[in-house]
């Protein structure tokens, strides 16, 4: 058999060609109910990568691709050729358009002069979306290692991902991959150690998608754990304060591409605007557009969806918004028994000091082995003083780890399937205001897609799978693979045909 993580990247692989050829079957068969998204009319300035001249005849086949850019993909089109040019615009955050633009006008820039320079960026995205879900489903498998310490239930999980209902937009013209890919790599990431490449990936979520701002939550949570280890445990008040104001620093990097675009919105609007009066949100003591743009445009707010006419979105909705609280409810039990069951305290000592052994293991070991090699002559008694002194701390590591074995390698790594470790936490935390903001603020239908990304729901949901459960439980298993495989049907036919879906 191979390897679980390879296994993922070619179930990943695979379902994205089940996902593009369901789709573009679904194209071929049935008329689509919108047109317009083949019509394309210049940009209001000249692009800064002007198509060429055969670009302007358009073939059928140059059609027929450039018309799979539907719903926001044409606004995600659009912006990569002709950049920002409306209000509403703005509602699309910059790293798709800008990385599609970059494969169009280097790996993809020879298919121009045939195709054009639209049906290149189409296809840019389609290829891009479809290579990064695979990269997020192989973050998605080692993140749920890590945090679930079990590797069959991450296997589970990591195959519903791959199978996941939003499947089509994540072959589509559309952020999700991306969000994805960096926010679930930022995490595994962070969560191992790696703390900058963390900062830098999930900063890059907050540039694909608004909510991906909220990802700084995660390093504040990390902060105070080591910043309690720091003044509990190792008694220096000062290594708490770095740690505090360092985790500071970190998320408000996290924020930073999201609020970047905030203000180059604003200066393009407000400031160098062509309009002779100030947009209203323009006057705000916070002027910031995205909140205007979902309001104004598309008419989201607290509660603004409790209409009786939106009942067939709910209902659509329901299904993933089920399963988000059952695993909301599920997760908080067994928080709940693991604080009864064990102390705080325990539970933080034993990850950070268990993240200590780890790091010496994967890399102390190989410093050690290059110091022994270099070690010349006159050093050679340095040498192997430094090599003790090494040995020492990790010693140190493994035995103040070992001092709770029974609750790190037991309760806390989840010997026992129904107990759950403390780094679920912010993983809830995060998946409860999500939920709230699907259900109460946003249009409720677009939470399918939205919490798609949630590793929770998998995790809850792989626990319905598991092997050995009882009647009921095996019953909700059938409901989980019925509603998968439905949504994944339904989302290949209806989102392409441009007919109404999450």
């Amino acid at each position: 058999m191979a390897p679980p993580l390879v296994a993922i990247v070619r179930l990943a692989t695979a379902s994205r060609v089940l996902v593009l050829t369901l789709s573009l079957l679904a194209r071929l068969l049935f008329r689509p109910y919108d047109t317009s998204a083949s019509l394309h009319p210049p940009c209001l300035s000249s692009p800064s990568f002007p198509p060429s001249a055969s670009s302007s005849n358009s073939t059928a086949t140059a059609t027929a691709i450039s018309s799979l850019a539907v719903w926001d993909g044409v606004h995600f089109a659009r912006s990569a050729e002709c950049g920002y040019e409306y209000e509403q615009s703005f509602a699309f955050l910059p790293l798709l358009p800008a990385s599609i633009a970059l494969l169009s006008r280097s790996l993809f820039a020879p298919l121009v002069p045939m195709l054009g320079y639209r049906v290149v960026l189409v296809i840019s995205g389609h290829v891009l979306n479809n290579v990064a879900f695979v990269g997020a489903a192989a973050y998605f498998y080692r993140l749920s290692v890590l945090i679930l310490k079990d590797s069959g239930a991450a296997y589970r999980a990591s195959v519903l991902f791959c199978f996941n209902p939003a499947s089509v937009f994540y072959s589509s013209l559309y952020s999700e991959s991306l969000y994805a890919l960096f926010s679930l790599g930022g995490l595994f990431y962070l969560f191992s150690g790696a703390r900058t490449v963390a900062m830098i990936m999930l900063a890059l979520s907050g540039s694909a998608r608004s909510n991906g701002a909220l990802n700084a939550g995660y390093i504040c949570f990390e902060a105070l754990l080591q910043a309690y280890d720091a003044a509990i445990q190792k008694k220096r008040p000062m290594w708490a304060v770095q740690a505090l104001v360092t985790g500071f620093l970190r998320s408000t990097f996290v924020f930073l591409p999201f609020f970047a675009f905030q203000a180059y919105g604003y200066l393009n609007i407000c400031v160098h605007g062509d309009t002779d009066e100030l947009r209203p949100w323009c006057k705000a003591k916070l002027p910031l557009l995205y909140s205007f743009i979902q309001s104004h445009y598309w008419g989201v707010g607290f509660l603004r969806y409790f209409q009786v006419k939106q009942l067939p979105n709910f209902l659509l909705a329901s299904p993933v918004l089920s399963l988000a609280v059952y695993s909301i409810v599920h997760y908080t039990k067994l928080l709940h028994q693991l604080f009864q069951s064990t102390s705080i305290h325990e539970q933080i000592i034993a990850i950070v000091d268990g993240r200590l052994v780890e790091a010496y293991e994967s890399s102390d070991v190989a410093t050690v082995l290059k110091s022994e090699i270099s070690t010349g002559p006159h050093n050679k008694k340095q040498g192997n003083t430094e090599v003790k002194k090494r040995k020492s701390v990790a010693a140190s590591a493994a035995s103040a780890a070992s001092l709770d074995s029974n609750v790190s390698r037991g309760r806390i790594v989840g010997d026992n399937k129904d107990e759950c470790p403390l780094l679920v936490l912010p993983f809830i935390l995060h998946l409860t205001f999500m939920t709230f903001t699907a259900f109460f603020v946003m249009h409720v239908q677009v939470s399918t897609r939205f919490l798609s990304a949630s590793p929770p729901i998998y995790w809850a949901a792989s626990r319905i799978l598991a092997p050995a459960r009882g009647g009921s439980c095996k019953r909700w298993g059938y409901f989980v693979i019925v509603y998968f495989v439905a949504y994944i049907l339904l989302g290949s036919l209806l989102f392409p045909n441009f007919y109404p879906f999450t």
